[in-house]
């Protein structure tokens, strides 16, 4: 059933209090493909009173019994996750193959390492005749954005969850339609009315009264640190909790003894995988410059096999960015940075050869940056590498901890140890050696003006707890 154009408000899709629906755009075609629908403050307020009723009950409900619910929705999200891979990519230009293999499994991820952390996970410890007890913090405000949206949304509903809280949830109005679909795996598994709530709208008025609203104990939001500024001063008067997953401008540290082929071409995919648009996306490549010549050349080689397409075209690597607006910025960046004296040694301006329609962006590669430079500083959110030399170790944790943001870095190097070093130097919050396979359980989330508060691990479930000291005896 098309739910498109209602909220999922105390168990039922209800229309919006003011009628107002606005297009979705596919940003492959450059035209509408759905409408949604727009709510207010006070659909806001419906949801949140909503919640606040269904707290009660859904607070006290015990371990096993959210472990038992998680494994139903699991089970139907499995089954729609064709569904949800295909309205993904149409929705924000994810192209089709990795909208299974990484914007919906990595889902799946995330749910079997929840039910296996709720397992385990102590709610209650006992210190003498104190018990210290960890309660849900109430109702919470998520906000998710639209560069992997399914994957947001299942980060921070299933932790909220897990704690006994209920919610409000508003995705990005970009990529509204996955969190629909999310939203009746819900129904269907059978969660009590009022648990989850989900009204769609913008940021200035639906995020912005999500981030105000008196009732709400604690608001989670992801998205752009600008943004993030935003909903956290719109919280303060309020004093609820806000954990924020905000912006990044990673670095890529190529120590001397890796192998540089390899480093390089990996560096280059990982930074271009999902048309750049991942917070944690290396985005600055780190070389040493005694091999800074033979990067830069590996570096094109590798970028001219990135192969741009139609995002339902299961061999394309690049699609489209996600909107106007996206494309617009990245095309500005771009430009800065060749008036900022760095060189285009693949890539520039306009689109790909053969795509005038759609927001695709030429994958791009910048040499001779220097850590001064816009596009060295700016988180750009494309297909853009920049590449910068460094004299030594030192100098490269310099550069790599010079920036406002502190959500990931990666390092490449043939010694584990040296580069467990080099990492505990970097003010980051993720560091990724050698290019690993995700882990579902460990803390992500950010230094800095890359926010506050840690997304998946049994890290998650405490953002939304509170503790109490049960202090006494009998």
């Amino acid at each position: 059933m098309d739910h498109y154009s209602k909220f999922f408000i105390n168990g039922r899709w209800e229309d919006p209090v003011t009628p107002r629906y606005m297009e979705v755009i596919d940003p492959s075609t450059e035209k509408p493909f759905a409408k949604v629908a727009y709510g207010t403050a006070e659909d806001v307020d419906h949801a949140v009173k909503a919640a606040r009723q269904a707290f009660k009950a859904y607070s006290q409900t015990t371990v096993r019994e959210r472990i038992d619910f998680f494994k139903k929705a699991l089970e139907i999200f499995q089954r729609r996750q064709p569904e949800l891979a295909h309205i993904v990519t149409q929705e924000m230009g994810s192209p089709i193959t990795l909208s299974l293999k990484a914007q919906t499994e990595i889902c799946v991820g995330q749910f079997l390492a929840m039910i296996e952390i709720m397992g385990r996970y102590e709610f209650e410890e006992r210190s003498g005749t104190t018990v210290i007890v960890k309660e849900p913090i109430g109702v919470v405000g998520l906000i998710t954005p639209w560069n992997w949206p399914i994957f947001q949304v299942v980060t921070k509903v299933l932790p909220a969850l897990a704690a006994g809280c209920t919610m409000v949830l508003k995705p990005s109005e970009i990529a509204p339609f996955d969190a629909i679909l999310f939203a009746e795996i819900l129904e269907e598994a059978g969660l009590p009315a009022g648990v989850f709530n989900l009204v769609n709208g913008e940021g200035g008025t639906v995020g912005a009264a999500i981030s105000a609203h008196p009732d709400l104990d604690m608001v989670s939001f992801t998205g752009s640190t600008m943004a993030g500024i935003a909903v956290a001063k719109a919280a303060a008067d309020t004093v609820k909790r806000v954990a924020q997953e905000l912006g990044g401008k990673s670095a890529n540290i190529l120590l001397d003894d890796v192998d540089l082929v390899t480093a390089v071409r990996r560096g280059v995919a990982a930074c271009f995988s999902n048309s750049g648009q991942s917070c944690d996306a290396p985005t600055r490549m780190l070389v040493k410059k005694t091999h800074y010549d033979d990067a830069v050349r590996l570096a094109r080689q590798a970028a001219e096999g990135q192969t741009v397409g139609s995002p339902m075209d299961s061999q394309t690597i690049l699609g489209p960015v996600a909107s106007k607006v996206q494309f617009e910025k990245i095309q500005r960046l771009i430009r800065t940075g060749i008036d900022e004296g760095a060189n285009v040694i693949i890539g520039g301006l306009g689109k790909p050869e053969g795509f005038e329609v759609g927001y695709y962006v030429r994958p791009t590669i910048f040499s001779n940056v220097t850590s001064e430079m816009t596009i060295a500083r700016e988180e750009i959110f494309g297909p853009i590498l920049c590449i910068i030399p460094y004299e030594d170790e030192d100098e490269a944790i310099r550069i790599a901890n010079d920036t406002n943001y502190g959500l990931a870095a990666y390092i490449q190097s043939g010694n584990i140890e040296r580069a467990r070093k080099v990492a505990r130097q970097l003010r980051v919050g993720s560091v990724f050696i050698n290019y690993p396979e995700r882990d579902t359980k460990a803390p992500f989330g950010g230094y800095k003006q890359s926010g506050n508060g840690r997304e998946s691990s049994h890290h998650s479930i405490t953002e939304y707890l509170e503790v109490k000291a049960m202090v006494g005896h009998g």
